[in-house]
This record gives structure tokens, sequence and C-alpha cells, in this order.
């Protein structure tokens, strides 16, 4: 697996990625609506934030978004968001890609990484970030509209760096 910076030449790889995901409606709190434009805008910010590609043989399975967690007095700590290609879980391309974020917010001089919004029913992804470190600092109940459970919680998570 190959892991580098993207660009916005990567959009079209990564917008079937990120449609996905979103419609899914398992895991993140985008509007269905979003236009291409929009949706480009929220997933490859401008410095300090960045994102990520995950590539397999070439083609683009996932992707991370990271950057400061809030402007000014807070950006010492990040934040990251991650999807990955259906089809594409269980091969590594989450830890790969949480590993490498990890490393670079560290390199970036960032003290911690706080996830803001972990869908508590997304077990895989709350079993992934603990194996790397994280712990459940809260829970904000029944914050998230899951499209097969109904209100559901979403965990605020915490690394120190």
């Amino acid at each position: 697996m190959a892991l580098r910076t993207a660009t916005a030449e990567d959009w079209p790889a990564i917008e079937p990625i990120f449609r996905a995901v979103v419609e899914a409606g398992e895991t993140y709190a985008y509007p269905d609506e979003l236009t291409s434009t929009e949706a480009q805008g929220l997933w490859l910010e401008p410095a300090p934030g960045w994102a990520l590609v995950a590539l397999l043989d070439g083609k683009v399975v996932g992707t991370a978004k990271a950057g400061p967690n809030r402007p000014g007095r807070g950006a010492h700590v990040g934040t990251a968001s991650f999807m990955v290609a259906p089809g594409s879980s269980g091969r590594g391309v989450g830890r790969a890609l949480g590993e490498q974020v990890l490393a670079r917010l560290a390199a970036e001089d960032y003290r911690a990484v706080q996830f803001n919004a972990v869908v508590e029913t997304n077990v895989r992804a709350v079993a992934l970030w603990r194996s790397l470190g994280f712990d459940v600092v809260g829970t904000v109940p029944e914050a998230f509209d899951s499209r097969a459970h109904g209100l559901v919680g979403l965990h605020v998570m915490h690394r120190p760096l």
C-alpha cells in the first residue's frame, strides 16, 4: 500500500468513496445533497489542513484529512477524518492511514489528537482508534442519526502525541 498527500487532481478518485460513505449514513453527518465542489471543499481543506490518499495497485482505496481541531488557542490539538472505499475494509487501509496521520501530526508538533465525532455504533473504527492509543473521553447521547440504528451517541476520542 502506498500513502501520499492528496491533491485536487485526486478528487475524482476520492469523490466516489466520499459519496458511498456519506450515503451509507453510518459514520458522517455530512448532507447527502452536497455538490462535488462543496464536498471537495469539506475534504480537501486549505493549509494548515491536509489530506492523504491510500493506494492499492495504483487505485485510491482510502483517504484521510487532518489539521488543527480548532483555530487559535486550540490549534495545538489536531483532528482527523478517515474514509475507506467499500470493499476495501479489513485490508489495513484505515490502520495505515491512521498511523500516517498520527506520525505526521506529531512531526508537525501537535500535542494531541481529538476526534470530535466517532459514531458509537461504528465498532470497527472505535476498536481501531483504541488500538492506536485513543480513549473515549465522553459520549454525546443521541447526537447522530444512524440510518440503520436511529439515534446513537457520538464519542469524543483523544490521544496524546
